[in-house]
């Protein structure tokens, strides 16, 4: 069954910047693909990782360069094997899970044979900056139940707590995105654990983690940048209790389920997460959130403006179970 392949690269202007340890940005930048079908239409979006060698060229030639196969009507079965995890991939792979909810007219939440909650609490992150700065920014945003507090340079200890000051009863989980020194982690730890920190994400960096086998874990650890699919999952254990799942990482909704799975089986908790990108990015990603400890998909409300028909966000909580935008 012919299926026509289109792609483009799009551009969502970030609200403010949007700033971690590696740097910041100013616009969201995806690529989106279009399935379509006799007469129906799947759509996927994906945000390429520089973190990851990939760009939104480079991703938007090799979705292009299937074409071909899609058109001799590539399954998803086939499309793990045609693509690696990665940006790419994840995009193909959620246009084809809601090209056939929409050949079918059944959800992907029940093709998916999962559950998907009306009521859905997500963080909401404060991006890197001041004490001050972010301590302003974190009393505007102490409403909300959950905050994400973006870490990974000197003075972090003060960040902290400067933002549990600003919001002493918003739960909070932090995120280093590599950027602490072995030789410093436990007095950071320590330190997240007296400011009431649930989850410490990703605190050294991917190459250099040996040492959280090493040290206490006053707070769980949750591996992202060491964590991508299901290869090389074995490994975290020991060295993580949580493994963020993004479906940009994992290539796509397909292999994210398999990963909360053998998450599971392997002891690690499940963190749901995501790039600053639109709703068509989170809305399947939202499938794993009956799986998931922590749920941190925020991306739109990054943005000055989300894509029409987007998810409904109310007080920290994504609200609501169908859209037209994807899924079914």
């Amino acid at each position: 069954m012919t299926i026509r392949l289109s792609a483009a690269i799009e551009r969502f202007p970030i609200a403010g910047n949007f700033t971690i340890a590696r740097g910041s940005k100013t616009e969201a930048v995806v690529v989106t693909v279009r399935l379509e079908q006799d007469g129906h239409v799947g759509h996927g979006e994906c945000v390429p990782y520089a973190r990851y060698g990939e760009t939104p060229q480079s991703t938007l030639a090799a979705i292009e360069t299937l074409a071909p196969a899609f058109a001799a009507g590539m399954s998803r079965s086939e499309l793990q094997q045609g693509l690696p995890p990665g940006a790419a991939r994840n995009a193909l792979d959620c246009a084809l899970w809601d090209l056939e909810a929409k050949r079918t007219g059944t959800s992907v939440a029940v093709l998916a044979g999962t559950t998907l909650p009306q009521h859905i609490e997500t963080a909401f992150t404060i991006s890197l900056g001041t004490p001050d700065g972010m301590a302003e920014a974190a009393a505007k945003a102490a409403h909300l139940p959950l905050l994400k507090i973006k870490l990974g340079a000197p003075g972090d200890a003060e960040r902290l707590g400067a933002v549990r000051a600003a919001a002493p009863g918003t739960r909070l989980v932090v995120d280093a995105n590599e950027g602490w020194h072995p030789d410093d982690l436990p007095v950071l730890l320590d330190i997240c654990a007296h400011c009431r920190v649930e989850l410490v994400e990703q605190p050294l960096p991917a190459n250099a983690d040996e040492a959280l086998t090493e040290i206490d874990h006053p707070v769980p650890i949750c591996a992202d940048e060491s964590g991508h699919a299901l290869a090389g999952l074995e490994a975290l254990v020991g060295r993580y209790d949580a493994i963020n799942i993004k479906l940009d990482k994992t290539g796509g909704l397909t292999e994210a389920l398999a990963v909360a799975g053998r998450a599971e089986t392997l002891g690690l908790s499940v963190m749901v997460g995501c790039m600053v990108s639109t709703s068509l990015s989170m809305l399947p990603a939202r499938l794993l959130a009956s799986r998931a400890r922590w749920i941190d998909l925020d991306g739109p409300l990054l943005l000055e403006q989300d894509r029409p028909d987007g998810l409904v966000y109310e007080r920290g909580t994504i609200t609501g179970a169908a859209s037209p935008l994807w899924g079914g």
